[in-house]
Formats: structure tokens, C-alpha cells, sequence
């Protein structure tokens, strides 16, 4: 081989390599490989509240997703069920939002994150959405996020992030989501 050609070879796989890094890189969960050492499950029973659910993983159709059910109550001053993942790096700088892929029982949900800034239990970055019965993406903006009191900045700082939750939130109602994938946009 001419070195020319040579050279261009390389050139193009070294290329090619940061690209293709980049964009996996920004996929955070598929739920295949052991997924339950990284997603925790609770409810708002920490609090007193009476909620009760679990978090499985199922495989079908040759992919691995997480199912949350449960019922939440808001008796005792509760209101919720959560499974949550804490991020071991913050989103990508280039992202600008939350992606996931997804499947529920025509109910709304919503996505919790926590940054450094979210200290007290209570405190967390939400942004609702609907779950169809059919897989679908979901493409939640960070400016979509808002915060869940006064004492926190108006939208999440995303170098920030330290977790990501999917959770069923304050009414009476039975739960029941699917989640194959999460990652950023």
C-alpha cells in the first residue's frame, strides 16, 4: 500500500473512532447487562406513605427492559413509587435533553433528576409526560425541567446530574411503565 493511502486510512479510523464514541456515549441505559446493580427502587413508605410497587427486569422480543408497578396512594401524605439510577458522569456537554423509549398504561409520569444542588429528599427537577400502550420515544428538554421548590435554580444545571428518575407521582392511581431505553439527546 501507498503510504498516502496508508495515511488516509488512518486518518479516516482515527476519525471515525471519536465519532463513534460520542454517540454511544450518550446512550445511558439499555437494561442489559445487570441492570439491577444500577436501578434502586422505593416509595414514599421512607416518608410514612402508604405506596406500594416493585422494579422488574423482563426480557421480550430479544430486549431487556425495566417494568415499575405499583399503587400510589396519597394517603399519609404520601404519593409516590421511583425507580432511579445515579449517573456515574454527567450528561455529554452537547446534550440538551433527556431520551427515552418507552411503554406504560396511557397514564402520565414524570422524570426526576437530581444535581449537587438538590441536598434535601424533597428537592428534584421534574418534567411530565404521557405513556402510551405502544413503545415510543419520548424526547424530554432540559428547560423542561422544573424545580420542585423555591431554593433551587429555575433548570437543572445538566453539568450537574447525578441521577435520573422514572417515576409515578401525586395521585391515587396504579402504575404500570416499561422502560427499554434512557439516554441523552
Amino acid at each position: 500500500m501507498r503510504p498516502t493511502v496508508k495515511s488516509a486510512l488512518i486518518a479516516l479510523l482515527c476519525l471515525g473512532t471519536p465519532l463513534t464514541a460520542m454517540a454511544q456515549s450518550k446512550m445511558l441505559e439499555t437494561f442489559e447487562t445487570a441492570p439491577e446493580t444500577r436501578w434502586r427502587f422505593f416509595t414514599d413508605t421512607v416518608m410514612g406513605g402508604v405506596s406500594q410497587g416493585e422494579l422488574d427486569f423482563l426480557r421480550e422480543g430479544g430486549q431487556t427492559h425495566a417494568r415499575l408497578t405499583g399503587t400510589v396512594s396519597t394517603e399519609n401524605n404520601g404519593g409516590f413509587i421511583q425507580m432511579r439510577t445515579d449517573l456515574s458522569a454527567p450528561p455529554p456537554d452537547d446534550a440538551t435533553g433527556l431520551r427515552l423509549v418507552l411503554r406504560g398504561n396511557d397514564q402520565r409520569y414524570f422524570v426526576h433528576l437530581r444535581t449537587g444542588g438538590t441536598v434535601l429528599p424533597w428537592q428534584y427537577y421534574q418534567a411530565g409526560f404521557h405513556a402510551p400502550p405502544e413503545w415510543t420515544e419520548i424526547r424530554l428538554p432540559f428547560t423542561a425541567f422544573e424545580p420542585s421548590g423555591r431554593l433551587l435554580r429555575g433548570t437543572p444545571r445538566i453539568a450537574g446530574i447525578k441521577s435520573v428518575g422514572i417515576v409515578a407521582f401525586g395521585r391515587d392511581h396504579e402504575a404500570e411503565i416499561d422502560l427499554r431505553e434512557v439516554g441523552f439527546y
